[in-house]
């Protein structure tokens, strides 16, 4: 602590460029490094903004009279230092304040950003029709889009790292009628924008108050309209007070960085259990009612409808989905397990249906699983997937665990899930990856190796079944893949099928497959795979948000007090929150004992108590058709997916997914039964 703070303190003179007292470090820290700027709007007109400076008493000044005053303070705190900016009305007035923080000796084009659940280190998997750094080298955009309220700047050259986080509370959100240009809040907010930017090859922090976003915002996927510049209204004598941590350290590399700055995002913000959570055996009840409600048997296949349908009636649909979005086969596991623990001889009976229709109808010719049928079209899907088939194949080898437990052995399924082994041997490159995508042929059509560490899970959990040690070397190169590709290069990628760049999935699923790894290895080897699940969880754990992002009154979400910590947000491209987890919480319990890490606990608690919260009961649906039907694109910023916006969901929705994401969660001890039952 000692040398952080004597650290700090030479930081903050050497910018200063040698001011010689203590109190004048602390008061007017950053002057040669800072700029703020001043956009004041009169209704009708466009805003002015005026350039300030400063006095020795933090007073920012102009040379023009200004309609409000602006103290500016600095403190020295354990982390960094803070930023505490005072606005005062000297009449009624609409105002955006922002503050430029330009980093002593930092080339721009020498970094790596991190703004989390958004934005990493350039975000160059994203096409030029989502944020990237392809499109502009800077950017800022609003704090609801961040799992932290933060943005990071790594230098790649020389290690250091800074941070800006916003550290006041968040509880107002307010209408605006447009979503570009000069918007006049409707009402309070308490949301304000922070970024980066290339200040003439030098690079800065860019934070302020209330939001604006540059040089685009991002209001659906793959569209970005002009910027975005929000004004908030103060009355005379009204005073808005604003509070910004700045921090320096360094880090051997960006997975270094990431790393340290959700540990210390998490000490700061301190996210607490959601305490209304609903208990375990309540959740399931609840959720069973999907499996009771959705199950179709007028076709060949038999299936619980959980794609693309309305989250006004929940009304099943004629399509049905292996893995992906539909997890069909994973439903049916859960309602067979869930069926015979109650006693409900109607649920098991329409799980064991759905496994044998899939037997005798869900296959191809190659012996791929028909991922994607619709009976509505009349179509079946001709191009196939590594994630598709490894979650079906995850789903089935759950299901024969389960039955040969009990006492029931299924030779046939067992030499489907033989021959789909035979056709991943196929798939899998030389390097370990398998594409993406492929068709009926082999032939790949997308040769990316994002999706590998999906293929992991089942191939270690086919060693532990059949005892063919073929499956776990076939893992274990995947899983080498994964090391050198994805993990080392800190490059998490293109996971999820419905977007090219940078995913949570992505992270989510390295972190699992290395967690099966360790489940089938032991010593040195073991090891090293638990420290790689943990080096891939805290991207992973980026991704979740650590606040509460405030709704505006008639946005549906905050009306019925929905909190965002806990959720996790998509990708790049899709900017919402869901409830994507499955064995994740359970791994970070598992890392945190592995680890001596409590945070990955406390953590997963929160997790756990928070994502059951919108869970659709009698006089509490949260606008879902049905009981039972979770909700699935949760739209918590200025995005939307086609529908409705910040507050509400699309009016489409595949709660397939969400039942079986959390339905996993809720089963914490899943994985530890099936690697460690005797046979």
């Amino acid at each position: 602590m000692y040398i952080m703070k004597k650290f700090l303190v030479v930081w903050l003179l050497v910018v200063m460029l040698g001011s010689a007292t203590a109190n004048t470090v602390l008061s007017n820290t950053n002057l040669s490094n800072s700029e703020w700027r001043l956009s004041i709007k009169k209704p009708g007109n466009p805003a002015v903004a005026h350039v300030l400076g400063t006095s020795p008493s933090g007073v920012l000044t102009s040379d023009r009279d200004l309609p409000v005053s602006i103290r500016r303070q600095i403190q020295e705190t354990s982390s960094g230092m803070q930023i505490s900016i005072e606005i005062t009305a000297k009449e009624t007035v609409y105002y955006n304040f922002e503050e430029q923080l330009t980093l002593p000796a930092i080339q721009h084009e020498d970094c790596q950003f991190l703004m989390p659940g958004f934005w990493y280190r350039r975000n160059l998997r994203s096409p030029e029709e989502a944020p990237s750094y392809a499109t502009s080298h800077s950017w800022q955009v609003r704090e609801d889009r961040l799992s932290t309220p933060l943005t990071g700047i790594y230098s790649d050259k020389t290690g250091d790292y800074f941070t800006v986080m916003r550290l006041d509370e968040f509880k107002h959100e307010s209408l605006t009628t447009h979503s570009a240009g000069e918007v006049i809040l409707s009402g309070k907010t308490d949301i304000g924008s922070t970024g980066f930017r290339n200040s003439g090859g030098n690079t800065s922090l860019v934070f302020g108050f209330p939001y604006q976003e540059a040089p685009h915002t991002y209001i659906r996927k793959l569209t970005l309209v002009p910027a975005v510049q929000a004004f908030e209204k103060l009355e005379k004598g009204e005073v808005r007070q604003l509070t910004w941590e700045v921090r320096k350290g360094k880090a051997a590399n960006y997975s270094a960085f990431v790393s340290d700055v959700w540990n210390y995002a998490y000490d700061s913000l301190k996210p607490a259990i959601y305490t209304n959570a609903m208990r375990v055996e309540q959740a399931k009840e609840t959720l069973s009612n999907f499996f009771r409600e959705s199950y179709v048997d007028k076709f060949d296949l038999k299936y619980f409808s959980g794609v693309h349908m309305r989250t006004d009636d929940c009304e099943s649909t004629e399509a049905t989905e292996v893995g992906f979005i539909g997890r069909v086969l994973l439903n049916a596991f859960n309602a067979l397990e869930y069926g015979e623990e109650i006693g409900d001889t109607a649920l098991v009976h329409k799980a064991n249906s759905i496994f044998n229709s899939y037997l005798q109808h869900g296959f191809a010719a190659n012996g791929f699983f028909h991922e994607y049928v619709d009976y509505g079209k009349d179509s079946v899907t001709q191009e196939y997937s590594i994630r598709r088939q490894s979650e079906g194949l995850f789903a089935v080898l759950n299901y024969l665990k389960y039955e040969k437990m009990k006492g029931r052995t299924h030779v046939t399924w067992e030499n489907r899930v033989k021959i789909l082994f035979c056709n991943f041997a196929k798939l899998q490159k030389q390097d370990g990856s398998f594409p993406r995508k492929f068709d009926q042929h082999f032939q790949v059509t997308d040769a990316s190796g994002g999706s590998t560490p999906s293929g992991v899970l089942p191939l270690t959990m086919g060693y532990a079944y059949f005892h063919n040690k073929s499956y776990l070397e076939s893992a274990k190169r995947a899983g080498k893949y994964l090391e050198n590709e994805l993990i080392a290069k800190a490059d998490y990628f293109s996971s999820t099928l419905d977007a090219n760049c940078e995913d949570k999935e992505a992270s989510l699923y390295a972190s699992t497959a290395m967690h099966y790894l360790a489940m089938v290895t032991k010593g040195k080897e073991r090891q090293h795979y638990v420290d790689l699940c943990q080096q891939a969880a805290y991207f992973c754990l980026s991704w979740y948000y650590l606040w509460d992002v405030p709704f505006a009154q008639g946005q549906m979400l905050g009306d019925v007090g929905f909190k965002t910590r806990g959720w996790g947000n998509v990708s790049v491209e899709n900017n919402h929150v869901d409830v994507f987890i499955f064995e994740f919480a359970t791994i970070l319990d598992w890392l945190s004992e592995e680890c001596h890490e409590p945070r990955f606990s406390a953590f997963s608690s929160v997790i756990k108590s928070s994502m059951l919260q919108l869970m659709p009961i009698p006089d509490n649906m949260f606008d879902i058709g049905k009981v039972g039907y979770y909700p699935e694109v949760v739209q918590h910023t200025n995005w939307d997916y086609g529908k409705n916006g910040k507050g509400f969901y699309n009016d489409i929705f595949a709660p397939g997914w969400t039942v079986a994401s959390l339905w996993q969660m809720l089963s914490p001890d899943r994985v530890e039964k099936y690697f460690n039952a005797a046979d």
